[in-house]
């Protein structure tokens, strides 16, 4: 039996859970409560030093990193998600990098400050906020560009790399960033969300936060 421990409001957690549902692998998840301090209990720091999450467990092992659990699923079943040709693969982990590194760095800012951050009693930092939409106002534009010439972000074909920024970019609209002006990633966000792995996780995070404060 796959485990996955986590928490749903995680966009790295449900990257992993959209993978899962695409496989068609049955999975247990097991929510890990951060703010009640789950993510330090010793049990857990065996399996992920950093206290972070996800943790993904299958059998006898278990390893933590989003990317690297994708990464793992997708090879594990020899899914042409991650493909094993060399350039295309090195394609997949260039705009998975991307995804990562930028869209859903800069993302982060603007979720910790507008949802986490009012929860532990913290004042928003406005100026890591501020960062965080000019940095979204510099990358927008190239997934958007990137989604005009192909139908995924890798190619025609559905990757990994997908999956990763589609969640990167999942708390958009509760952290009020406005996509409308992009056309081919509206399009392409719009497809991926009516996909079974998607709908199997809620309709969208949005609707699941809201649910969720209820």
């Amino acid at each position: 039996m796959i485990i996955l421990k986590g928490m749903e409001v995680s966009p790295a957690v449900n990257k992993v859970r959209f993978v899962l549902n695409h496989l068609g692998l049955d999975y247990r998840f097991d929510r890990v409560n951060l703010a009640a301090g789950e993510g330090q209990a010793p049990d857990y720091l065996k399996l992920n030093p950093t206290g972070k999450i996800p943790v993904l467990i299958d059998g006898d092992f278990a390893i933590w990193e989003s990317n690297a659990i994708i990464k793992y699923l997708a090879r594990r079943q020899n899914s042409p998600i991650y493909p094993a040709d060399l350039k295309k693969q090195a394609l997949v982990d260039q705009w998975m990098d991307f995804g990562s590194l930028h869209a859903a760095n800069a993302m982060s800012r603007l979720t910790y400050n507008m949802l986490i951050a009012p929860r532990r009693g913290e004042a928003p930092d406005t100026r890591s906020m501020e960062d965080g939409r000019k940095f979204l106002n510099r990358y927008l534009p190239i997934i958007d560009a990137q989604l005009g010439k192909s139908k995924h972000l890798a190619g025609q074909e559905l990757s990994l790399a997908d999956f990763n920024m589609l969640s990167a970019l999942d708390p958009a609209e509760v952290c009020e960033v406005d996509l409308s002006s992009y056309t081919n990633l509206n399009k392409w966000r719009s497809e991926l969300q009516k996909q079974a792995f998607y709908t199997k996780c809620y309709t969208s995070y949005a609707d699941f936060l809201a649910a969720m404060k209820k």
